[in-house]
């Protein structure tokens, strides 16, 4: 049975919830209900459901360019709803939500059917885990640091006519802690990611990792990372510091995984591991 129609389906849902808290925090000041804290349920399960259909198959994983966007896609959403529980988040909806009903679309857009090799390691199955939930969580730091950058600006035009978007938000210097703590978590990640990469490589070709484009921008993205978290530490590094830094580091990663697959995939019509 084909599920094709979940595409359109789980884009709609995204789009209406993207929609409802566009209008309700961005051009309004609207205090929020009990259901908005599950507006993202419904979508994000039956993306998830798609997901599970697509990418895991009977001979193994199929994570293609277009796949794993809309997982990544996925699992922003994921993560960013669980922590919107604990934080107040609720302006990341709008845009996070809206990006989800595109990425949605990338499996169709973007095809492929060749299977990733080595799946059924446990080491590839952790390495492949550990990377993916660390791109989530810098797409929600670079989407945060974006955030941020708006409000430092509204702030600076105080007298502007319109409502007042950061009515609906925390003051700066929270969204700036909780952009660290993101940061934070998703360097772990992503120094992990490279260990269990290098691991992966000698257990599977007995020689480390290949020094390759892919590994060239993911040590970049480290490295900058590294620096950002050592600035705010040693020098108290804040504000549109930190909010370039972070796009920075964002764009390395972009480049180091759906750059170099996008090439490899869909302008070479080569597979890449």
């Amino acid at each position: 049975m084909s599920i094709d129609w979940l595409y359109p389906l789980v884009s709609l849902l995204y789009a209406l919830v993207g929609w409802h808290f566009w209008r309700t925090r961005w051009h309004g000041v609207t205090a929020g209900t009990r259901w908005e804290s599950f507006a993202l349920a419904l979508p994000l399960a039956l993306h998830l459901l798609l997901l599970e259909a697509t990418t895991v198959t009977s001979g193994g994983i199929q994570l293609g360019v277009g796949n794993a966007m809309s997982m990544i896609a996925g699992l922003t959403v994921l993560i960013y709803w669980l922590s919107s529980f604990h934080s107040r988040m609720e302006a990341l909806h709008a845009p996070l939500a809206g990006i989800a009903a595109v990425a949605v679309f990338a499996p169709l857009v973007l095809p492929s059917t060749n299977l990733l090799a080595n799946t059924e390691l446990l080491a590839f199955r952790l390495h492949l885990l550990i990377a993916l939930l660390a791109y989530s969580l810098f797409m929600i730091a670079a989407l945060h640091a974006s955030l941020m950058a708006m409000v430092e600006r509204h702030l600076h035009h105080v007298g502007d006519s319109g409502n007042d978007m950061t009515a609906n938000l925390p003051p700066l210097l929270t969204l700036e802690s909780l952009l660290f703590r993101l940061i934070a978590v998703g360097f772990t990640l992503l120094t992990l990611t490279l260990i269990t990469g290098v691991l992966f490589s000698e257990e599977i070709f007995h020689k480390p990792a290949e020094w390759n484009h892919k590994t060239v921008f993911a040590l970049l993205s480290w490295i900058i990372y590294a620096i950002l978290l050592g600035g705010r530490r040693l020098w108290g590094w804040r504000g549109k510091v930190a909010v370039r830094w972070t796009w920075v580091g964002f764009s390395m990663l972009l480049l180091a995984y759906l750059g170099s697959h996008f090439v490899l995939e869909i302008i070479l019509h080569r597979h890449s591991g």
